[in-house]
């Protein structure tokens, strides 16, 4: 066992200093005299990028957390940890900067996919599951953001004035449950909250989180949350990142000589950093934990299918019948988004689209775009498209499509400086003459030439835009060329660097053929789907309305998707339509399609395991983390639009469904399976439910079991009129039956009201579906 206190005594002031704070964008010093090596961190709620985002080093890339939490499975959530546990390993990283755990307190959140649940029990467990599955490797999480980060909208200033006992039973609720699981790190937010800015916020960081909770790990900054040298010293932080405007290194170090911050402050921190490379194998010869190697595409692909949520179906799926013809509709079918915009993004080996998976699982699959929602080009991809080769002077490789970014070190292992220009080059053959659109969208000066034609050379921003705004709000030019059918034509697309900048790069050469206008393509879709046995319509989001950095303005799907969804269920009665979004947007069309599958962001297997799911192979296994509006105003939350540099969470405690009044279109905890249970018996106790169900369909299949509590006596303390209090899955061939016993934890009972108090009285426990189908209910108390 390491003796810390003995290394501690060997380090002078500006070495313990230095560990307190980034020495580059991701990484903290190494001190070889103690033994200790340079701790690394990587983003990695989906997948870890690693200190680099570049396409010559992919990472295996997870359905979002939201589709990881409509699972309700917490050993499946430390499987996913696990595989991003040797990730991790894999890549030289230590501690990966998640799970996020903020609540979807509003369905309009930008990264509202980035986080798990409405529930703070739900998001808990799930979390908890996570953070065990990652922490087998010896490589540490930080779970974030702490506290009150729920929306985008000047998330870096604003205040978040949140009410005691909203922020006690709800927003700290999920920390909480990882500190008692053992999580070794927490992030700080940007945000304030109750007046406080979180990286200085020692009531919360210090008095809750350290002494009240029994917290012995590191909480580290946001990425330049950190602002403040003193107050952030004293507020319980413990890592300032990145390197950049940083206000610690020298600042804090002449703030201790000075006596602003006491040493034993500061050797806290440092037992803290030193604890967390013990941990993951960063300090001395610890020994790294052996932990058998996990298949990623299985993984990804099981989590993927396991969190589908069947939200209506009238016996269309699975899919029967022999070789029937299939209508694959939407642009998102071939052009498939597999994951959220902003930390959560990597860059995977591979992605198996919607289309790409219905064509090796059916014979007959015919294709139309129908209609288009990308306000961005695609990228340049498919056929007529040579290779596109990439060279940056001293390195040169190839991308599968024409996009190419990254984010820290440079690919090839180059330097930032050894970078000044990024050259994309390929040749396209048009099958078709006529107009042919090129694009370039991205951030950074760009010259774009096709064939002997110089399109553009300039800057995509104007001059002085912030880097934040360069990453997360690319821009875009488009060019129009006549080209005649089978004749190649050279492209070639430049990106220039200004000596430093290379850390971060972002290109995209977008190109679409000549083809029908909006109209016309939802013509060509409705077409084909009233000569077809089916039609299965894929819909979404795009990266431009939800994404870290801003949050949603609508919930409607972006583009002429519903109107493409209506004409073609009207054309064709087995419309199934898969809803490839990371958070609730409205279905108007919802009961007039045959089934509806919500697929959230599934992940580089997405296709895969929709074929999976719609031919019967396995069954949808999702039930709904949050729950979902038939119309935007039904919401209890809707406004992230602070008043005067604050927004107040005035609503307490009834976020999500405890401040539900009309009848949402799905609601929580909800989803089809394909087969169906009969709950045959309940018991409760104070501790414990138990629940007997048989399976009562065809098919084997996986139920899960949902205790929620009411009180059913008059308090002082308004409550929801029913709140989750346990779940568990079970799993069944036809006529088995299975008995579940629930753990009821006594936290399920108790309110915040000056400190945790169980109301005394009884209390309804109900064995549910889902909260609007209670099957057995039973009183204890």
């Amino acid at each position: 066992m390491t003796d810390i206190d003995h290394l501690l005594d060997r380090l002078t002031l500006d070495e313990k200093v230095s560990l307190l704070a980034g020495q580059d964008f991701w990484s903290l010093p190494a001190i070889p005299h103690i033994g200790l090596r340079s701790l690394v961190m990587s983003d990695g709620p989906v997948g870890v990028r690693g200190t680099g985002w570049a396409p010559d080093d992919p990472s295996i890339a997870l359905p979002s957390p939201t589709a990881l939490a409509a699972s309700w499975d917490p050993e499946l959530a430390a499987e996913a940890g696990r595989l991003l546990g040797q990730e991790a390993r894999h890549k030289g990283v230590h501690v990966v900067l998640g799970p996020t755990v903020n609540l979807h307190r509003t369905p309009r959140g930008g990264r509202h996919f980035e986080c798990y649940s409405e529930d703070p029990l739900l998001t808990g467990e799930i979390a908890a599951g996570f953070v065990r599955g990652v922490q087998e490797h010896g490589v540490g999480t930080t779970v974030k953001h702490l506290v009150g980060n729920d929306f985008e909208t000047d998330r870096m200033t604003v205040d978040v004035r949140i009410p005691e006992r909203a922020l006690r039973e709800l927003y700290l609720a999920p920390f909480e449950r990882v500190v008692e699981a053992g999580g070794w790190g927490v992030m700080s937010a940007y945000n304030s909250v109750n007046g406080t800015s979180m990286a200085q916020n020692g009531r919360l960081q210090d008095e809750i989180l350290k002494r009240e909770w029994g917290f012995d790990g590191v909480v580290v900054s946001d990425w330049r949350a950190a602002r403040d040298t003193v107050g952030a010293a004293l507020g319980g932080l413990d890592i300032a990142m990145p390197a950049m405007d940083n206000p610690w290194g020298p600042r804090l170090a002449e703030a201790v000589r000075s006596g602003s911050v006491p040493i034993e402050v500061i050797d806290d921190k440092v037992r803290r950093v030193l604890r967390l490379a013990a941990r993951v194998g960063a300090l001395g010869d610890a020994p790294v934990p052996v932990v058998a190697p996990l298949d990623g595409d299985e993984v990804a692909h099981r989590v993927a299918s396991r969190s589908f949520v069947l939200a209506r179906n009238d016996g269309t799926l699975p899919l029967a019948g022999t070789d029937p013809v299939v209508a694959v509709i939407g642009a998102l079918a071939q052009d498939a988004r597999v994951l959220g915009g902003g930390s959560a993004q990597v860059a995977p080996p591979h992605v198996i689209s919607p289309l790409d998976g219905i064509r090796a699982a059916f014979d007959r699959v015919e294709y139309s775009i129908g209609a288009d929602p990308r306000p961005f080009l695609p990228a340049a991809q498919g056929p007529g498209w040579s290779e596109f080769r990439i060279d940056l002077g001293a390195y040169r490789f190839e991308v599968p499509t024409g996009a190419v970014r990254w984010l820290g070190d440079p690919p090839g292992g180059l330097a930032v400086n050894d970078i000044s220009l990024l050259e994309l080059s390929t040749t396209y053959t048009p099958a078709t003459a006529g107009d042919h659109v090129f694009a370039i969208s991205g951030f950074g000066a760009f010259e774009l030439t096709v064939g002997d034609q110089k399109l553009y050379q300039g800057s995509l921003h104007p001059p002085g835009t912030g880097r934040a705004d360069l990453l997360l709000h690319p821009r875009e030019q488009r060019f129009t060329v006549t080209l005649p059918a089978g004749v190649p034509v050279a492209v070639t697309l430049r990106q220039s660097f200004e000596p430093g900048t290379a850390h971060s790069a972002g290109t995209t050469l977008g190109h679409r053929p000549p083809g029908p206008d909006e109209s016309g393509m939802i013509a060509e879709a409705v077409a084909l789907a009233a000569r077809s046995d089916v039609a299965v319509v894929v819909v979404g989001t795009t990266e431009q309305v939800e994404s870290e950095g801003f949050d949603r303005t609508s919930l409607a799907l972006p583009g002429r998707q519903d109107e493409l969804v209506a004409r073609v269920a009207a054309a064709n009665p087995r419309t199934v339509v898969v809803v490839n979004a990371g958070s609730p947007v409205l279905l108007p069309w919802a009961e007039d399609v045959a089934a509806v599958l919500l697929t959230w962001f599934p992940g580089q297997e997405a296709g895969a395991a929709l074929a999976a799911v719609l031919t019967g192979a396995e069954e949808p296994g999702g039930r709904l983390p949050t729950t979902w509006p038939r119309r935007a105003e039904d919401c209890p939350v809707l406004a992230v639009e602070p008043r005067d540099g604050a927004l107040a969470y005035s609503e307490g405690i009834f976020i999500g469904y405890r401040g539900w009044t009309e009848r949402p279109l799905y609601a929580f905890g909800s989803g089809l399976g394909y087969t169906s249970w009969s709950y045959d018996a309940l018991s409760a106790s104070a501790t414990e439910a138990v629940v007997t169900l048989t399976n009562t369909g065809e098919r084997t299949g996986r139920e899960v079991v949902q205790i929620y509590l009411s009180a059913l006596e008059d308090d002082e303390i308004e409550r929801p009129g029913r709140w989750l209090a346990g779940f568990a899955s079970v799993e069944a061939v036809p006529g088995e039956t299975v008995t579940v016993r629930i753990p009821l934890p006594e936290r399920a009972f108790q309110v915040w009201d000056g400190g945790w108090k169980t109301p005394p009285g009884r209390y309804a426990v109900t064995a549910a579906h889902a909260i609007d189908d209670p099957r057995r209910t039973v009183e204890i108390g």
